[in-house]
């Protein structure tokens, strides 16, 4: 790699960071097959690298308000010196540019906010120049690992002549938006709680996994993760299989989270008798107050014998056994407190609606979901954002437990204004009679969308329009009835009418000689609706 001299910084991480600036334009000249000329030896070279720099560091360095303030000057002084010149160094694109561009396209929805301000044209025109020049060649590469930034899809939108399925499917079959992802070996788990009917949330997640697993050649496989009999019913499980084919969902297996109890009891053991678990008769109260302060149960150093024995009193559902559960033995400092211990198998004595009484003690989700997904092949457990902070104890349990770690795609959740999406704030509408049923047309949920008048068509148009983003939005319903509109706007029969009562008798005295009648098509845009008389 060429050596690029710059003059001396008085200070030593200053001359680091620009060195590693240098090295890094450098490497991307190479990549874009872009020469450096005397670009680097232009007199503003070091303040356009510091400026690159403090973009890419300052989301991790400063607090929001100095960042913004930041950002903006920087702005501001690039913006500045385009206003006579259409490269930052030269008459010619150079590394110079490719640095900086790296370092706002680096900065993600911060540039983009920017860029929408319309305060700086210069510097978005400059942009947009080097982004249609070179941006498919950077994502290709990877420079700006826009694979993680929703900026590479306005981008790569202006690359004239490549398809969006370029940046999914890359060489050799492998996925950059699904990482790790090869043709024909994905395996994807769709796995609702069957404690209510799917709702327009639920929707995203299910059309995310069809979408990945036809875009891969992968298969789908529907879960029911039935771990809390006390809210599970045999309906649900019905309802949702019968919303899972209204939303056009190729599923190609069905399974229950309740066919790996044995196992999940098993392994559950072998953690006691290893010493990564121990049974805690910690009040619940107390036990979460332990968990904020990071302070360690009484319990955690138990013996493996008194652990086995509580154990066993769980299982039996005794007096004792319902005041226990069993905790990983994880670590009670770390700062992500899904971390601290958390309870995998609780004491419960209710019926479960597939396997009866057979059981006394239920998994909780986050114990049974990265085993079952380990033990049943997905190589790609889609979790909407909200997990973010477990997607460490995902990985952990898997660990130890001796299974290969499998990847994690996240995607934001669907929000609604003015909409309830919890399934149990909407069991208590129903339960309480204040509507009709899960699918009343009022609902969220598939069903009662769908009688209010959606089309399925107008809901995948909706997801697919959402994307896989990972930004939090709340959503207003007019976007989504705007796309029914259009979409039944062709299919919808017109008929005219004249309300009998109060009608007006007219006789035309001019007329043709012969009557006769127009046909007309009977949408102007849509050939298949079929004619009309006029």
């Amino acid at each position: 790699m060429a050596e690029v001299e710059v003059a001396p910084c008085p200070a030593w991480h200053e001359l680091e960071a620009q060195k590693f600036l240098q090295n890094l334009a450098v490497g991307t000249a190479s990549i874009l097959k872009i020469p450096l000329r005397k670009a680097l030896d232009v007199c503003q070279i070091d303040d356009f690298f510091r400026y690159a720099r403090d973009l890419e560091s300052a989301a991790c360095q400063i607090d929001e308000l100095l960042r913004y303030a930041l950002e903006a000057a920087c702005c501001r002084l690039a913006d500045a010196y385009l206003l006579k010149h259409t490269y930052l160094a030269g008459d010619f694109i150079s590394a110079v540019d490719i640095v900086v561009w790296v370092g706002l396209a680096g900065s993600g929805q911060r540039w983009e906010s920017l860029r929408k301000s319309k305060k700086f044209p210069n510097l978005v025109r400059w942009f947009n120049l080097v982004s249609l020049q070179y941006a498919d060649v950077l994502i290709k590469n990877d420079v700006t690992d826009l694979k993680k930034q929703d900026l590479g899809k306005s981008i790569a939108a202006k690359v004239k002549g490549k398809e969006r399925a370029n940046r999914h499917v890359g060489d050799n079959g492998k996925g950059l938006f699904l990482k790790n992802a090869v043709v024909g070996k994905v395996r994807l788990r769709f796995a609702p709680e069957p404690s209510g009917y799917l709702h327009i949330g639920h929707s995203k997640a299910a059309l995310l996994n069809q979408h990945f697993a036809q875009k891969f050649k992968g298969k789908v496989i529907v879960r029911f993760d039935d771990t809390n009999p006390a809210k599970e019913s045999n309906d649900f499980v019905v309802n949702i299989l019968k919303d899972i084919e209204t939303l056009g969902i190729k599923y190609d297996e069905v399974t229950y989270t309740s066919d790996y109890f044995p196992k999940l009891m098993k392994m559950a053991e072998e953690l006691i008798i290893q010493g990564k678990a121990y049974v805690d008769d910690t009040p619940r109260e107390q036990m979460q107050k332990e968990r904020m302060d990071g302070t360690e149960s009484r319990c955690r150093n138990n013996s493996t014998e008194e652990n086995m024995k509580l154990w066993k009193e769980m299982s039996a559902g005794s007096e004792r056994g319902l005041l226990c559960c069993l905790r990983g033995k994880l670590d009670m400092q770390d700062p992500n407190k899904s971390l601290r211990d958390p309870v995998y198998y609780r004491c419960n004595p209710i019926p479960h609606h597939r396997v009866g009484s057979s059981y006394k003690i239920y998994p909780t989700y986050d114990f049974a979901c990265p085993i079952v997904d380990a033990l049943t092949g997905v190589t790609h457990a889609l979790r909407s954002s909200e997990y973010h902070d477990r997607n460490t104890q995902y990985h952990r349990i898997q660990e130890d437990m001796g299974f290969e770690k499998n990847d994690i795609f996240e995607f934001s959740r669907l929000n609604f204004v003015y909409t309830l999406l919890s399934k149990r704030k909407l069991a208590w509408f129903v339960d309480h009679g204040m509507v009709e049923g899960w699918d009343d047309p009022r609902f969220p949920t598939v069903q009662g969308i769908v009688r209010r008048g959606l089309t399925i068509e107008a809901l995948i148009q909706f997801v697919v329009y959402q994307g896989a983003s990972k930004n939090l939005n709340l959503m207003e319903w007019d976007k989504l009835w705007t796309i029914n509109k259009k979409e039944i706007d062709c299919i919808c029969p017109r008929h005219t009418a004249v309300i009998e009562e109060g009608r007006v008798m007219l006789t035309l005295t001019d007329g043709p000689e012969k009557p006769f009648v127009r046909i007309i098509p009977r949408h102007k845009k849509f050939d298949g609706a079929g004619q009309r008389l006029r």
